[in-house]
C-alpha cells in the first residue's frame, strides 16, 4: 500500500480509473501525532479561521491513509475518520497565525466531476473566502466525502448544492488525482447533467442557499477554459476524451450512486 503523499508543491498526480475505487475504512479514528506546541498552533489557527469565515465547521472527514492498485483499472483507498480542523489549518498563508508552517499530515478524500450540459462544461469561480484556490476556476461539482459517503453519492449531493443542475446520467469514476496545492485526494467522475426544473417561480435552489463557495459560474466550450484555472482543474482536463472519441466502454457507472438509468429520467 502506498502511503499518502507529502506536502504542497509540484504537479498533480493522476491515476486513470476504469471502475469505481474501493474504500476500506479503518476502525480507529486518525489523530495526528503532534507535540504540545503544534497542538496549540492548531487551536490558534482554527480560531483565526473561524473568525474570518464563520461557516467553517469542525465536522468529520475521511483521511487517506494510503492507496494501492487492485488490477483491471481499479484502486483501493484506505481511509480513516479525522477532524476537519486538522486539515483546514494546513492551508497556505496561514502561518502568520502560528508563526511557522504546519502540516498535520491529513490528506482528505474528495470527489469531483467533469460535468457536461449539452456538450459544454460546468465550471465555477471560487470565492475569496475559501481555503484553497480563492478566485480561481474549477470544474463543478466537488466536495469532501463525509464518513459514510461513497464518491459518486458525494458528487450528486454537491451537484445539488453547488449548481442549478440535475443529473442526466450516473457518475462514472475516471480518475484519482492527488492535489499537492490543496493537500487532498480527489476521485474524478464524468457526469452528464441538465438544467434543474424549479417547482415554483419563487423557489430557491440549494445552490443559491449554499453557494458561498463560488461567486460566478459558466458553461464553457472544450478548450475555452476561463482563467485563472486551478491547478487541479488543469490536471483533470487530461481525463476529457478527445473530440470525436467515445467514452471508453470499460468505464463503469457507479451503481451505488442511486441514479436511475438516463432513459427513466426523461
Amino acid at each position: 500500500m502506498m502511503p499518502p503523499s507529502g506536502g504542497g508543491g509540484g504537479p498533480a498526480r493522476l491515476i486513470h480509473l476504469r471502475r469505481p475505487p474501493q474504500l476500506h475504512r479503518a476502525a480507529e479514528r486518525f489523530v495526528p501525532q503532534l507535540g504540545a506546541d503544534a497542538l496549540q498552533a492548531v487551536e490558534r489557527r482554527w480560531t483565526a479561521l473561524c473568525a474570518t469565515n464563520p461557516r467553517y465547521f469542525d465536522g468529520d472527514v475521511l483521511h487517506v491513509l494510503g492507496h494501492s492498485r487492485n488490477g483491471h483499472g481499479g484502486v483501493s483507498l484506505h481511509v480513516a475518520v479525522t477532524s476537519y480542523r486538522f486539515y483546514a489549518v494546513q492551508r497556505p498563508g496561514i502561518d502568520v497565525f502560528g508563526g511557522f508552517p504546519l502540516d498535520c499530515g491529513v490528506r482528505p478524500l474528495g470527489a469531483k466531476a467533469i460535468t457536461t450540459v449539452a456538450g459544454r462544461f460546468a465550471l465555477a469561480r471560487r470565492s475569496a473566502s475559501v481555503a484553497f484556490y480563492p478566485g480561481m476556476w474549477e470544474f463543478v461539482p466537488g466536495g469532501g466525502l463525509e464518513p459514510a459517503d461513497e464518491p459518486a453519492s458525494c458528487v450528486l449531493r454537491e451537484l445539488r448544492e453547488e449548481t442549478a443542475l440535475e443529473p442526466a446520467s450516473a457518475p462514472v469514476a475516471v480518475g484519482l488525482v492527488y492535489d499537492p496545492q490543496a493537500l487532498s485526494w480527489e476521485v474524478v467522475h464524468r457526469l452528464e447533467a441538465r438544467e434543474a426544473v424549479r417547482a415554483g417561480a419563487g423557489e430557491t435552489t440549494e445552490a443559491e442557499r449554499h453557494g458561498w463557495e463560488h461567486d460566478d459560474r459558466v458553461l464553457a466550450k472544450c478548450g475555452s477554459w476561463p482563467e485563472p484555472l486551478a491547478d487541479v482543474a488543469r490536471a483533470m482536463i487530461a481525463l476529457i476524451p478527445p473530440q470525436g472519441r467515445p467514452v471508453p466502454p470499460h468505464c463503469e457507472p457507479d451503481s451505488r450512486a442511486g441514479v436511475p438509468p438516463v432513459d427513466s429520467l426523461r
